[in-house]
């Protein structure tokens, strides 16, 4: 292997007895739980070799960087989940290659994705994300819709064509009640799933946890965990 795949091999083994030692504390099976790779800054190169070693979900956060790497990657067997707050100029974009959006946090969002992925003829999974520094409908720090908002904008994804409703997302919050308190804030995304799913049973993807706290996440109950620097590195700054 070339030294950069054995660098990745080496991370992912790590990552992977993170998870399965969460897993075994919390009492879950492993295969409950499932592994995205955030891939932002890093090169389709990466991509591939992580392809290579099993990877099967990446993560990119910001549109003018994901569209060129998921095409230059078009012929990998991945799953491509977008994961930045989203825009509604870059959605056509989107739309083209992600296969779910995991930062849905408005209505008009959801009206745009839906023409958007019924032109391009594709059905699109869609996470709402829930912001827990936000107290009511309103959007939170680094976006998200407050719990009070989630039914509502629920109910606008699942009679949206084109788009179909998988469950939620969160990222532990830099303030309010949660802010350092990355297992109380899962255990709270926790219950909003619960009550989305009496009206949404196939609601049922929870999407949190990152590289520092991805223990938390999965003790809480969380089924996909989005992990970066922990497999990929310490991130190159941004230009």
């Amino acid at each position: 292997m070339t030294d950069r795949k054995t660098e990745l091999a080496a991370n992912l083994a790590q990552v992977e007895e993170r998870i399965s030692a969460a897993c075994a504390s919390a009492g879950r099976k492993r295969e409950d739980v499932t592994l995205i790779v955030v891939t932002k800054t890093y090169p389709a190169s990466d991509v591939r070799l992580l392809a290579e070693l099993g990877v099967r979900h990446v993560a990119e956060n910001r549109d003018q960087e994901a569209a060129p790497k998921a095409a230059e990657c078009a012929d990998l067997p991945l799953i491509w989940h977008f994961v930045g707050q989203l825009q509604t100029n870059k959605v056509r974009s989107v739309c083209s290659y992600a296969d779910v959006v995991q930062s849905v946090d408005r209505k008009r969002l959801v009206d745009v994705l839906s023409g958007a992925a019924v032109g391009a003829a594709r059905e699109l999974g869609v996470l709402i994300q829930v912001a827990l520094d936000a107290d009511s409908d309103e959007r939170g720090q680094r976006g998200g819709v407050g719990p009070d908002g989630v039914g509502a904008l629920a109910d606008a994804v699942v009679a949206a064509d084109g788009l179909r409703l998988d469950g939620l997302m969160t990222v532990a919050p830099l303030t309010g009640p949660y802010a350092d308190r990355p297992r109380a804030a899962f255990d709270r995304l926790m219950e909003i799933s619960s009550g989305l799913r009496v009206a949404h049973p196939a609601a049922n993807m929870v999407s949190a946890g990152m590289s520092s706290d991805l223990e938390e996440a999965v003790a809480a109950g969380a089924t996909h965990v989005r992990v970066g620097t922990a497999v990929l590195g310490v991130r190159p700054m941004l230009r």
